[in-house]
């Protein structure tokens, strides 16, 4: 029988603390609905934390390619669309930097499709366009993203229903547990307001904070926009995450 090692023994373990209240959609919104479904029915059950929660393998730059930041790289032409830059920075609830996280987003292409079978949307699909991309944070907990900016497309969760232009988040901590998935939407799109999942988030000073700005500083001259979007973890300036 082996015994654990004397920093394991007496390390104590970081443990998990509630969002600032209105700053995270609840699990059932009705207008939203997919949580009809999805949504618990029961109180939660809330585990203890152990040591397999909140440590686990982290992802170095072996596991990332050279061009996997750029979604306009990865095919074997131009895609289609207008090329946008996405940079932020990932921060705790003290302002302080998160380095070295996963960062990997996900979105539809310019017509507003998936790269994926079970999008059905009659939209053109375009084979020069992945439709996901990879990257670590650096020292200072920044990131950056060369893509397409996505179109929007119908759901069909009501009548008439489209989505609003946006780019999937997912963030790594230093587990697989402590995954977080967002989305960032652009400024001035007339669909937020008939959105239900970002009207999911009860407050609308939280909201907002999903809503990426324009960033003259990181446009490319005569070829990509520049937009900003950081990531707060924790705290009062916390970014709503997905819980369904």
């Amino acid at each position: 029988m082996t015994s654990r090692p004397p920093n394991l023994q007496t390390r104590e373990l970081a443990r998990y603390r509630k969002p600032d209240r209105g700053t995270q959609p609840d699990y059932l919104f009705p207008p939203y609905a997919s949580t009809i479904k999805r949504s618990p029915s029961q109180p939660l059950v809330i585990l203890p934390t152990s040591l397999s929660e909140v440590t686990g393998p982290l992802f170095g730059h072996d596991l990332i390619k050279a061009n996997d930041f750029d979604l306009t790289k990865q095919g074997n032409g131009d895609p289609i669309g207008e090329r946008i830059v996405v940079t932020g920075r990932v921060l705790d609830a003290n302002g302080k930097a998160v380095p070295n996280t996963l960062i990997e987003i996900w979105q539809a292409n310019s017509a507003g499709r998936y790269p994926h079978h079970r999008d059905q949307h009659n939209a053109p699909v375009d084979p020069n366009f992945p439709g996901c991309g990879r990257t670590l944070t650096d020292a200072e907990g920044r990131y950056r993203f060369v893509t397409i900016r996505p179109g929007e497309y119908p759901w069909r969760n009501h009548y008439n229903a489209w989505r609003p232009a946006h780019i999937h988040f997912s963030l790594f901590g230093p587990a697989f547990a402590t995954r977080l998935v967002t989305q960032m939407y652009f400024p001035g799109d007339p669909l937020l307001e008939f959105d239900p999942m970002y009207q999911s988030i009860p407050s609308e000073r939280a909201r907002k904070r999903l809503i990426s700005t324009f960033d003259w500083e990181t446009t490319i001259p005569e070829q990509a926009l520049g937009y900003k979007f950081d990531i707060v973890l924790r705290g009062r300036d916390e970014t709503p995450m997905e819980n369904a």
